[in-house]
């Protein structure tokens, strides 16, 4: 078997892919798509995916989108590494993390993302004219339905773009969902096993912690959530998945920008900074 990951440091999503089929023992070949300069976006990439986001898998000659999907793919073709429980009602609950991080996590990510660190790495980069030629790229349907106008607003307006602040609290909703779900002395969040739910929810926390966000949960705020992410790092496949593969100068932009919009954050949050 041959897996071809289509895939960048800054995304979720890829980094996802990247930590299961780790976990799973897979070999694969990446093509790295620089997404920040939109080569997600070109004819070519298109082609096979045209939402124009990343991860992208490849095997032999089938072409396998969305990161979910990916995965839930794997199991199926190496089961015997399967990341999904085996028991119904516990392969149900992390169903039901997988199922809210596409739907909900993920759409808030990308605006988070892009409102505190994004924005400014791409005005940077490309300057006024490459900024309108990026916004132009992206697909009418791509991470959202709305995802192409909601960028546009993000970029220009920052966190005065309509439904930013709502964005930041259904991030910070799923936070205190894992809190419960780690409660009573869980060290996972389903079943009280490593499982696909922690591997679907590790890249959108380290995604804030990128950012310099920890005292979403650190500080007592969510002492739960707090063990967890430190046992998350200790995972021996933790940073050469989820850290080594961001370039050094994103992961400067990403905790520099990062620290310096938490206080917009933490005034929407009402945490003292």
């Amino acid at each position: 078997m041959t897996f071809t990951l289509y895939h960048h440091g800054s995304s979720v999503c890829a980094a996802k892919v990247r930590f299961a089929m780790d976990e799973k023992g897979l070999p694969w070949d990446g093509v790295y798509i620089d997404i920040l300069k939109g080569e997600q976006f070109t004819p070519e990439y298109l082609s096979l995916n045209p939402k124009g986001v990343v991860p992208t898998l490849v095997h032999d000659d089938l072409v396998i989108p969305d990161s979910t999907v990916i995965i839930e793919y794997l199991d199926h073709i190496a089961p015997e590494t399967s990341v999904h429980p085996i028991e119904p009602w516990e392969r149900a609950q992390v169903r039901y993390w997988t199922k809210a991080v596409d739907e909900d996590l993920h759409p808030a990510c990308g605006a988070v993302t892009f409102v505190c660190s994004h924005r400014h790495t791409v005005i940077k980069n490309l300057g006024p004219k490459g900024v309108k030629e990026f916004l132009a790229s992206t697909p009418s349907i791509s991470v959202t339905s709305n995802w192409k106008s909601q960028k546009d607003s993000i970029v220009r307006h920052g966190f005065e773009s309509s439904g930013i602040a709502e964005k930041i609290c259904l991030y910070d909703k799923y936070l205190h969902k894992m809190e419960d779900a780690l409660s009573n002395g869980n060290d996972w969040l389903v079943g009280n096993k490593f499982s696909i739910a922690d591997i679907a929810l590790t890249p959108y926390v380290n995604r804030l912690a990128m950012m310099s966000m920890r005292n979403m949960w650190e500080k007592g705020r969510l002492p739960n959530v707090e063990k967890w992410f430190a046992r998350i790092e200790e995972r021996p496949n933790f940073k050469r998945c989820l850290i080594d593969w961001v370039p050094e100068d994103l992961t400067n932009d990403l905790r520099e920008n990062g620290a310096m919009s938490w206080p917009e954050v933490a005034k929407i949050l009402d945490i003292n900074t």
